[in-house]
């Protein structure tokens, strides 16, 4: 009720309305684009193959893509190697000391990182349009000439560049992250197809009403867990010392900092699934190797023991990423030195490398809380399948990050109409 509530006030703002319209619109051409096909392509045998993997790899790339992938449409990469690229940047800012410093350097530092992550976007997603057309999609070109095959490959290239576009400047005249929304929007509209597909099941008995129950039952939780947890914060009392300057006094003030159990959102469970695609990508596309055969086995979630050791290897990564991704937001350094500039200090606490050391290891208690809930809640999906008849490979995941995405853009959305009304009060 309090998300309807805010939406009609916001709706209320010109301004606010404007970005929200700008961002639906957005995301409108985004399901146009899912609908243009890719020339060159059998869609007849195309949709057979698809219909017999599903289940699997192909099934977590539909997902991302909205239905793109299934169709083969010019969207068919989605928006996976820009998150592939924004990994390996990450990754190497630890790694590289120039990249260190461009972090370091503010708003200038982050644009030439964000520059340099769209140079490799592009060719991350030419490497993954050539891997599909010589190798994945080869049986289903209508035409072996190598024009046609530089057309898919410049096709899906050109789709994954406009996506990384469309969310930029969702993020710049929008509301929202626009690379989240872009997921987000993917995922919500595969609902009336997998209620569809569920009811169709249940009529021909291939799945009982059981399965379905326990499903929904698995669903409300995730969806209550992931806003308590999302909501959830640690709140660390500050006082301010009491300061004379001229005439007027200062401080003597008691707030607090707000620490998010899950200060890393969703981003840990996107990066874990866009790793764990790599060595399923490549078995695809080279499907009589011994590297495919030992991916299927051990390293698929829809092999034996590979299930286990997918599961087990989704969890670790998500793990790392959820601490890697919050010691990149949360700066407990900057936090400390900005409070001992303004005369702050945590009750009981020296300022300064104490506050410093304390802030971390609150910050590293909690931050374990929301990893393991992201590892459960994008796991079990995949067990709970090994357990029913139901086909709900990757349905925690697809909740967890639509659940996440909208509670992360309410929360842009109250903070704009609160900046608005600050404004209001200045003028």
């Amino acid at each position: 009720m309090n998300m309807l509530k805010t939406m009609v006030q916001a709706w209320r703002i010109p301004d606010i309305r404007k970005k929200l319209l700008y961002t639906l619109m957005m995301l409108v051409v985004f399901r146009l684009g899912s609908c243009i096909p890719v020339p060159g392509i059998n869609r007849e045998i195309f949709a057979a193959a698809f219909q017999a993997n599903d289940s699997g790899l192909f099934g977590l790339f539909d997902m991302f893509s909205g239905g793109a992938f299934g169709n083969f449409t010019i969207f068919a990469l989605s928006i996976t190697p820009y998150i592939t690229a924004s990994i390996i940047l990450q990754l190497l800012t630890i790694a590289i000391p120039r990249l260190e410093e461009l972090a370091k350097e503010g708003n200038e530092g982050r644009k030439k990182i964000a520059q340099y992550t769209r140079y490799l976007t592009v060719v991350l997603a030419l490497v993954q349009a050539a891997g599909y057309t010589f190798g994945l999609f080869r049986g289903y070109l209508l035409s072996d000439s190598m024009a046609m095959k530089i057309v898919i490959i410049l096709t899906l290239c050109a789709g994954t560049a406009f996506l990384m576009w469309l969310g930029e400047r969702i993020n710049e005249s929008g509301i929202g992250n626009g690379i989240s929304l872009i997921i987000f929007a993917g995922i919500v509209s595969r609902i009336p197809t997998g209620i569809r597909s569920t009811f169709i099941q249940l009529k021909d008995g291939s799945v009982s009403w059981i399965s379905v129950i326990l499903f929904l039952v698995f669903a409300v939780l995730v969806i209550v867990g992931i806003v308590a947890v999302q909501e959830g914060t640690r709140k660390i009392p500050v006082q301010y010392a009491k300061r004379v300057v001229g005439r007027k006094m200062y401080g003597g003030q008691s707030t607090h900092i707000p620490l998010k159990v899950n200060q890393s959102g969703v981003i840990p469970v996107i990066f874990a699934i866009s790793l764990l695609q790599m060595p399923l990508t490549i078995a695809y596309v080279w499907p009589d190797t011994g590297f495919a055969n030992f991916v299927n086995r051990w390293l698929s979630p829809s092999g034996q023991p590979g299930v286990w050791i997918y599961v087990a290897l989704d969890v670790i990564l998500i793990l790392f990423f959820t601490y890697f991704y919050t010691g990149i937001t949360f700066n407990p350094m900057e936090i400390a030195d900005n409070m001992k500039a303004n005369g702050g200090f945590i009750p009981g606490i020296r300022p300064g490398r104490a506050t410093v050391e304390y802030l971390s290891k609150v910050m590293s208690r909690i931050t374990i809380v929301g990893a393991l809930f992201l590892a459960v809640i994008a796991a079990m999906p995949t067990l709970l399948q090994q357990w029913t008849d139901l086909q709900i490979g990757f349905g925690g995941t697809s909740l967890l990050i639509a659940i996440g995405v909208a509670l992360e853009t309410m929360k842009q959305l109250e903070t704009q109409m609160v900046m608005r009304n600050y404004s209001g009060f200045l003028k």
